[in-house]
């Protein structure tokens, strides 16, 4: 058995893994909750995804400002690891081990099922399902069920045997999920300015029943989630070509890809129809409407492509999880999760753990999340509140990485790392306002996983 993972993927598979994990389904979708907590008003919606983006661009800046200086088996573990020390950096590696990316993971891979069985019975409405589709079959059915775990096995088949395939479906999906998202971005532009749509619907303001009291937040706080996951490409970086060069600029490159693909995409959704139909009937019609019914539906698979490219990059990060803490000789039985196969170059062990942890999150997530089994204490969305604890997270890395790297420039020390810290307070503000109670059971599971890990935590001789 090796033990050395090696340097297999260049800028253009690191620039995928950033834009393919950060654009899911969220990018599809979220233009509706924009319009809808924006009160109809397309200036606050373009404002606020531009926001959101500027609040990922400066902890993603900041990180490739690390990743330069940093570099040894999973990125966000090296740079807790070397900025705050090596038990936080445990701490942190063993968090998105067995909470963020496996929670993530599970939830995009009932996504891509889900999106899956849509088309499937838009484009067949007499495909024969157990639970019909008005009464949720497509979210909870059996059949969406089958497919969710086909789905999983899959990408963790692929990135188990062939790390290579892992990376070229994770630059496949990417540009087959930009087809739509470029099409609809300069068509309903386009579209919009010849029929006068995009002007009337920028100029008039259409009142909400779910407008909140304060449109920009709550519309900065929608794009919050939809901008989460960049952080998942940090973790392949001794895999990675030339690492220190390529990785820094792999985020820079693909933050502003998404950024600017979100505005547009925005900007094409809102010129495509009236302002009063895209809140009423849904942002999708924008589809219907420029390509016409089929095609319309065609978005479904489309979504359902994006969700699977997202899940196959958490999967790439989640098998390798492990793997990161036992290189370092810490948690349980390092010797077993550090072993790398001759034949695939992958941490077998370390990648059958976190099948079972996304196992356990998948079964947590469809029965308090989706069928709704069981309510009250410790129900909580495990797709978004992790995020409240992964940006805690990051400040205490920023903090020590000001007062320790005084060789570096004031721009790169100061500026960039006060402005990550002010957004990572940001986003764990919207989180609490979000989700409000049910933060607390969320929490109380945090403490519990993170105290095991506490006690399996070993020094490194």
């Amino acid at each position: 058995m090796s033990q050395k993972l090696e340097r297999k993927y260049g800028l253009f598979t690191a620039i995928c893994m950033v834009v393919g994990i950060v654009m899911g389904s969220g990018v599809f979708f979220k233009a509706q909750t924009i319009l809808d907590k924006s009160n109809g008003n397309i200036p606050i919606g373009v404002l606020a995804w531009f926001i959101g983006g500027c609040i990922m661009m400066v902890c993603l800046m900041t990180f490739s400002f690390m990743a330069q200086k940093y570099e040894r088996v999973n990125g966000l573990v090296d740079y807790a690891e070397t900025t705050v020390g090596p038990k936080y950096g445990y701490m942190t590696g063993w968090f998105t081990a067995t909470i963020y990316f496996p929670s993530m993971t599970a939830a995009l891979a009932w996504l891509t099922a889900r999106y899956t069985m849509e088309f499937i019975t838009s484009v067949n409405p007499s495909f024969p399902m157990l639970i019909p589709v008005s009464e949720g079959g497509c979210l909870i059915g059996p059949e969406c069920i089958v497919l969710t775990l086909f789905f999983l096995c899959t990408v963790y088949v692929i990135n188990a045997i062939s790390p290579k395939i892992a990376g070229k479906l994770q630059t496949s999906t990417t540009i087959i999920k930009l087809i739509p998202l470029a099409a609809m971005s300069i068509i309903g532009i386009i579209y919009g300015l010849y029929h006068q749509t995009l002007q009337e619907n920028i100029m008039i303001t259409q009142a909400t029943t779910n407008a909140s009291s304060n449109p920009l937040l709550a519309s900065v706080c929608a794009t919050a989630f939809a901008y989460e996951g960049w952080i998942i490409a940090v973790t392949i970086n001794s895999e990675i070509k030339d690492s220190k060069k390529t990785l820094p600029r792999a985020l820079i490159i693909g933050g502003i890809i998404i950024i600017t693909t979100y505005v547009l995409y925005f900007l094409g959704v809102s010129g495509a129809a009236s302002k009063e139909d895209l809140i009423n009937k849904g942002a999708t019609l924008a589809y219907t409407n420029i390509f016409g019914g089929f095609l319309g539906n065609v978005l479904n698979l489309f979504v359902a492509v994006s969700c699977l490219g997202t899940c196959n990059g958490l999967m790439l990060g989640c098998t390798r999880s492990m793997y990161a803490l036992a290189s370092r000789d810490s948690g349980p039985n390092p010797s077993l999760y550090k072993q790398v196969d001759n034949h695939t170059n992958v941490p077998t062990n370390s990648a059958l753990f976190a099948l079972l942890v996304i196992v356990f999150w998948l079964v947590y997530f469809y029965f308090s999340n989706l069928a709704g089994l069981w309510s009250g204490p410790f129900v909580f969305d495990c797709t978004e509140l992790p995020v409240l604890s992964i940006y805690m997270m990051y400040i205490p890395i920023f903090i020590q990485w000001i007062k320790k790297e005084k060789d570096e420039n004031i721009f790169r020390r100061v500026i960039m790392p006060v402005l990550a810290i002010a957004g990572c307070l940001f986003m764990t503000i919207a989180s609490v306002l979000a989700h409000g109670e049910a933060c607390i059971w969320y929490i109380i599971v945090y403490i519990a996983i993170m105290a095991i890990g506490l006690l399996l935590y070993k020094k490194k001789k």
